[in-house]
């Protein structure tokens, strides 16, 4: 039960202690300004977000490990599925990987940020 409450705090980007307050500013991963930007704590349990600098480059093997896992089921389906050819199939990686890559970032930092913060029940 708690891997889902995880995974939902990850698709949803709240705060993975209470599940209420969000980490990112904006909610649209695909606005040109801001998107990025996180909240410095949480709006309801005050949660700080980056315990020190440098807190989220290991976001970065969890991207890649996103990244790369998206591609291995699309290969799968690729070799054992569809005939198509790969010229087609590269550019189809190619434009997904790039088109992803904001969910991918936000959802990497995520859940870096979830091995790190022990959940506790919402407060009221």
């Amino acid at each position: 039960m708690l891997v889902f409450k995880i995974i939902r705090n990850m698709v949803l980007n709240k705060c993975p202690r209470c599940g209420l307050g969000q980490l990112f500013t904006f909610n649209n991963p695909y606005r040109i300004k801001g998107a990025l930007k996180m909240e410095a704590a949480c709006s309801h349990c005050n949660e700080i977000y980056e315990k020190e600098p440098g807190n989220f480059y290991g976001a970065m093997y969890v991207s890649y490990a996103l990244t790369t896992g998206w591609f291995m089921v699309n290969y799968a389906l690729y070799a054992w599925v569809f005939t198509i050819s790969a010229a087609f199939f590269l550019s189809y990686i190619a434009i997904s990987i790039i088109l992803l890559s904001p969910l991918t970032f936000r959802w990497s930092r995520s859940l870096w940020i979830s091995f790190f913060i022990k959940r506790t029940p919402p407060l009221s």
